[in-house]
């Protein structure tokens, strides 16, 4: 029996071995692009009626009975947030949506009015979530207090072409949408482009 002198040089690799990686990294490479391209897909199926331009009217009661209506030049950047009561993903992003609206919510009310200012930060629709009592009722035990625009019939959403929740506008001061994101987003994502829209 021999032993192999370890200062020797080692064998280069067959050439079969060598098709054979090429072919494993080749494999990966196609498996990647066929998960983007699916990915892809159904980000533009979910976006396929999305608004652009000019946002549509938003306007109604809130939860809290008072009257809402987003004007078309609102100032400022508004984040508005389609969700729903049965959409799992929705509640991982219902802690962010309730810091971000306790920061920019301009809640305090006009003079001798009962109502809210209008050009608050941060505005949700709740999608086909049940009515005004079930919706109240989640909220509380939730322990969340955004403001809420109910949408039972999925009407608003429609206007909007919202087929996937959650769903993330944002608004900049001229009215315009500047950016839309279906499905969940980070806290850092969202404050990132509120910050851009007060530039773009």
């Amino acid at each position: 029996m021999t032993s192999m002198d370890p200062l020797s040089p080692q064998a280069e690799p067959a050439p079969a071995d060598k098709i054979s990686r090429k072919r494993v990294w080749l494999r990966r490479a196609l498996e990647l692009l066929l998960v983007i391209a699916v990915f892809m897909g159904v980000r533009a199926w979910q976006q396929r009626d999305i608004v652009s331009g000019k946002a549509p009217a938003l306007h109604g009661e809130l939860l809290d009975q008072r009257p809402f209506v987003m004007p078309a030049k609102p100032g400022k950047p508004v984040l508005v947030q389609f969700w729903a009561t049965w959409c799992a993903i929705c509640r991982t992003e219902q802690g962010t949506i309730e810091k971000l609206a306790g920061e920019n919510l301009a809640g305090q009310k006009l003079a001798g009015e009962n109502q809210v200012d209008a050009r608050f930060g941060v505005v949700t629709v709740a999608m086909q979530s049940g009515t005004h009592e079930s919706l109240c009722r989640f909220m509380a035990e939730q322990k969340l207090s955004f403001p809420v625009l109910n949408d039972p019939e999925g009407l608003v959403a429609a206007t909007w072409g919202v087929h996937a929740v959650p769903a993330s506008f944002i608004i900049d001061s001229s009215g315009q949408v500047r950016f839309v994101e279906i499905g969940y987003t980070t806290e850092i994502g969202l404050r990132l482009r509120l910050w851009l829209a007060q530039y773009l």
